[in-house]
């Protein structure tokens, strides 16, 4: 079968199309049948050496992929077999035809979802719903959500107002995604390209922010302290899109009573994870998606797009003839 090979970490060539052999399930495993592989900004920065690999390269590389159970290790009912499913790997193995999960990492994909917009929400609606879940709104507040047009974001604009929230406003960086993360419910939208960007929340007193969703971190996440809510407002930290976390300290939070919670860690990751099954059911409602499919084969392609920041919708590989 036709699987991409991460050979080394670096640039997107080290991703190289190979034949290998086709997996057999072990105890507790699934073999999918792939439909849709989604591209992951996650997946950008292991492939550049940002972070260690679970496994060394060379390796089958990938976290999720969409398609058709075809065989089920011990242990596994047999009723699976023909269900559409999401799965998560264990960190590789998910750019490929055929690819091996555990059987409690897929999800099922509803009736009149495709597999490929089923892929394209997963990891980022699924870690939108467990942040709104720990946000804990209650139908007042005003909330900032930081790179509102894309991936996780996204989801979050789209989704804040189910959750409680009375305002939202977002970030996004240019006018193209400035346009965008309006189309998808923001009442206001600020472009945080501009240095200063935290500036233009102090407006007048009494409008403050309530809950900010930072994906941004680094020095941004201090400077919005003063717009926050003295007493009550809180900072949910879950993204590192500046190169490094927030640079906030207890210091910094106490003189303004305010919290910060650090959205990472296994008990984390098990909130979305919790949260995978009420995303897919999501799907229709939600903005389509999925801007650009490309044959399995050209997955460097895939990450060069990626890392332009240009897409505003999700990347998704597809096997199949074409990418012979």
């Amino acid at each position: 079968m036709q699987a991409i090979v991460m050979t080394n970490t670096g640039g997107p060539e080290v991703l190289v199309p190979r034949e290998i052999p086709e997996p057999a399930p072990g105890p507790g495993e699934v073999v999918i049948r792939t439909e849709a592989i989604p591209v992951l900004y996650p997946e950008t920065q292991l492939r550049a050496g940002a972070f260690p690999m679970a496994s060394p390269p060379p390796v089958v590389f990938g976290f999720q992929a969409a398609g058709e159970v075809i065989a089920v290790g011990e242990g596994v009912g047999s009723e699976h077999l023909g269900q559409r499913v999401v799965a998560a790997t264990d960190g590789t193995g998910s750019y490929a035809e055929l690819v091996r999960a555990r059987a409690e990492a897929m999800t099922p994909i509803p009736a009149g979802v495709t597999a490929a917009d089923a892929a394209a929400v997963m990891m980022s609606g699924s870690v939108a719903l467990a942040l709104l879940e720990a946000a804990a709104l209650t139908g007042s507040e005003t909330v900032l959500i930081e790179a509102g047009a894309t991936g996780v974001g996204a989801h979050l604009v789209q989704l804040a107002r189910e959750f409680g929230a009375a305002r939202v406003i977002a970030t996004a960086g240019g006018p193209d995604k400035v346009r965008r993360a309006r189309e998808l419910g923001a009442d206001e939208v600020i472009d945080h390209r501009h240095a200063h960007w935290p500036e233009e929340l102090r407006g007048e007193p009494g409008h403050t922010i309530d809950i900010v969703f930072d994906s941004l971190g680094g020095t941004s996440a201090a400077a919005l302290l003063d717009t926050m809510t003295p007493g009550s407002g809180r900072m949910l930290s879950y993204g590192w899109l500046s190169g490094e976390p927030a640079r906030v300290s207890a210091a910094d939070l106490i003189p303004h009573g305010l919290t910060l919670t650090g959205c990472s860690g296994p008990a984390w990751h098990g909130r979305v994870d919790h949260a995978r099954a009420a995303i897919l059911e999501r799907v229709p409602a939600l903005a389509a998606p999925v801007e650009t499919i490309l044959p399995l084969d050209r997955a460097a392609a895939a990450h060069e797009l990626l890392e332009s920041r240009a897409p505003l919708g999700k990347i998704i590989l597809r096997p199949g003839p074409a990418a012979r």
